[in-house]
């Protein structure tokens, strides 16, 4: 869309709401922030989430970027209700700036009718730069495992009121989690459980979900990935910063929840060569000991496991209430991320064994050979 108006003197009519839309909170926004202004926006593609997009044009040829959130402060992800005094996004956006994560400026808010004006970081996501420039790959995945231990580093200690320290992964979400991919990674599409195997499933989950909760917690973005890591430039067109954004969802749990979301991301493919330096490359930068950090490639493992199962779950779930089809292509290859772990870990784990046999025996023909 292509709207024009100002916000005290109308020169052509405030775009008409779309799906309840309504424009001319975000005229204000940019009045604040650029006195004279004309509202002169455009759509940009949205991802799995409710929350739309438009890049704003400022003076002097620059931009921003408002986000409307239709229901505020509501989580995307499925999280425990928790109280917040202002919008998740908001807070945990001051938080990460303040211990010196690179993050969108905020220009402005109104929170109230459900906008936000944001700094514009362009179209370079870390997935869509990649496209551009491969051979900066394994430069940049270092960059993002090395800053994310940083980032943990400096996110150990939380404020007692954060948000984010009022909600964790703990047994009952995991679980949750691993379900969603029952009812829409088997039953959606088709596929019911015996009852024998219903009650093998319940009992797999359950001790898994209770592994994973059983271990120390820290800050977890939540979904650390190559749509989520945008690229900062610098002069010469090279990458100077990764930006994280889609940080609102984000609680406590085990470290290696993010290094999962960015190193068997669903929309990227790596070797486990590339994967396993990456490990090592974070385990250095958080000064982890030898015996830490060969568990941290086992527990790589069996979160992948975890995670990847609800990923598959909720890209069909996506279709499905969402009316969103544009995921389903990903279910294929995250459930093989899925299979590939559990081949690692059945060689000495009889859970990972019987659930490597039961997806075996349920899974769509096409699902079931390993990566």
């Amino acid at each position: 869309m292509n709207a024009k108006a100002s916000s005290k003197r109308p020169i052509a009519p405030l775009p008409a709401p779309i799906h309840e839309l309504d424009f001319a909170p975000l005229a204000a926004l940019i009045e604040a922030h650029s006195p004279g202004a004309p509202l002169d926006c455009e759509a940009m593609p949205g991802g799995a989430s409710t929350r739309r997009y438009f890049r704003v044009a400022l003076p002097k040829g620059k931009s921003a970027v408002a986000m409307f959130v239709p229901e505020g402060g509501k989580p995307e992800e499925v999280q425990k209700h928790a109280d917040a005094r202002t919008w998740p996004f908001l807070e945990v956006r001051s938080l990460l700036a303040e211990r010196g994560v690179d993050v969108p400026l905020l220009f402005g808010e109104d929170t109230t009718r459900g906008w936000l004006l944001l700094e514009d970081l362009g179209d370079d996501t870390l997935a869509n730069f990649l496209c551009a420039r491969p051979q900066t790959k394994s430069a940049l995945y270092t960059r993002a495992v090395v800053d994310l231990a940083h980032a943990q580093k400096s996110l150990n200690e939380l404020p007692a009121d954060s948000i984010v320290a009022t909600r964790a992964f703990d047994e009952d979400l995991l679980l949750w989690e691993i379900h969603h991919f029952r009812e829409f990674g088997l039953e959606a599409r088709g596929v019911t459980l015996s009852g024998e195997d219903r009650v093998l499933f319940d009992g797999l989950a359950e001790r898994l979900a209770r592994k994973i909760a059983s271990w120390p917690r820290g800050f977890v973005h939540r979904d650390y990935q190559s749509r989520n890591l945008m690229v900062r430039r610098s002069d010469d067109g090279e990458c100077k910063s990764l930006v994280w954004i889609d940080f609102q969802d984000a609680l406590l749990g085990p470290k290696v929840y993010d290094l999962v979301a960015l190193l068997n991301d669903s929309y990227q493919q790596f070797d486990r060569a590339f994967v396993e330096a990456r490990l090592g490359e974070y385990a250095n930068a958080a000064s982890l000991s030898p015996e830490a950090s060969r568990a941290l490639v086992r527990e790589f493992d069996q979160v992948t496991v975890q995670r990847k199962l609800k990923d598959a779950g909720r890209f069909v779930f996506i279709d499905r209430a969402k009316r969103n089809p544009s995921f389903l292509q990903f279910v294929v290859p995250t459930i093989k991320k899925v299979l590939s772990s559990l081949e690692r870990l059945e060689k000495d784990d009889e859970d990972m064994r019987e659930l490597s046999k039961l997806l075996g025996r349920v899974l769509p023909e096409q699902e079931r050979a390993r990566a």
